[in-house]
């Protein structure tokens, strides 16, 4: 398709899609689109379309607007009745699920974790009662701390990281959050394109457990810091030490800014 039938590529980055056209011998104009610049160049490539063009959008890795920008175009093509072909490619989400070992059944991609410790802890809490095998993307300047987070709210749960996907250097770990981390630990570093696969719930959080009992709380409409109170009378425990438990402090109940980390 590309070869005979686009007039246009729009990709992430030119310098690395250059490489893939040179070495199909493809010479085809490019033009960037990437999140940074999506909202504008979203209808300048519209107008391409409508002018009768064809238009291919590649992505720098895995299958186009899965955890990448594309979205917005493609939206707006739907709309001016534009026709959209997909043209199916290599995914981690499915690369890494069919691999994993894990069930296949039911599962949930939930994109990038969030990049801020706290909120990456409360995402992690509400996985407790999950009963889907989920699926992340994660940093690997994060993903030691991350196992972390998983190893004090999760730390039974059964975790595949895949890295690299499709790649030379393709890799799989299996096991607890513990395990993975301690055999990433003793590597100079961590590096490539993660995929994180977390198992569906074996009853690690039971009635009984404080952290299990503030979730329980608030699924039943109850505001976090009152379930926070309930608990911590409940268990005779003081209600920093239920923060704790969880993984955060009183500071974290406050209103936070908005600003983009």
């Amino acid at each position: 398709m590309l070869r005979e039938e686009a007039n246009l590529i729009a990709c992430e980055d030119t310098r690395q899609t250059r490489k893939l056209l040179d070495h199909y011998d493809i010479r085809k104009p490019l033009i960037s689109y990437h999140e940074h610049n999506e909202s504008t160049r979203a209808p300048d490539l519209i107008k391409n379309l409508l002018g009768g063009e064809t238009v291919a959008l590649v992505s720098d890795a895995g299958t186009p607007l899965i955890s990448d920008p594309g979205y917005r175009l493609v939206a707006l093509a739907i709309k001016e009745q534009i026709t959209v072909v997909p043209v199916p490619g290599v995914s981690a989400v499915m690369a890494a699920l069919s691999a994993s070992g894990l069930g296949t059944d039911e599962f949930r991609f939930k994109g990038f974790l969030p990049q801020k410790r706290a909120a990456r802890r409360h995402f992690l809490e509400t996985l407790q009662t999950e009963t889907a095998t989920v699926i992340v993307y994660e940093s690997p300047h994060r993903i030691l701390e991350t196992l972390e987070d998983f190893s004090s709210i999760l730390p039974q749960r059964p975790l595949v990281l895949a890295r690299e996907l499709t790649k030379v250097h393709e890799e799989f770990l299996r096991g607890s959050a513990e395990e993975i981390l301690e055999i990433l630990k003793s590597r100079m570093a961590v590096k490539g394109e993660i995929t994180l696969l977390i198992g569906k719930g074996n009853g690690e959080q039971q009635e009984g457990d404080p952290v299990y009992e503030v979730t329980r709380l608030q699924s039943s409409g109850i505001e976090r810091m009152e379930a926070i109170k309930t608990v911590a009378r409940r268990f005779g425990l003081g209600k920093r030490e239920i923060y704790r438990m969880m993984g955060r402090g009183p500071e974290d109940e406050r209103p936070q800014n908005t600003d983009k980390a």
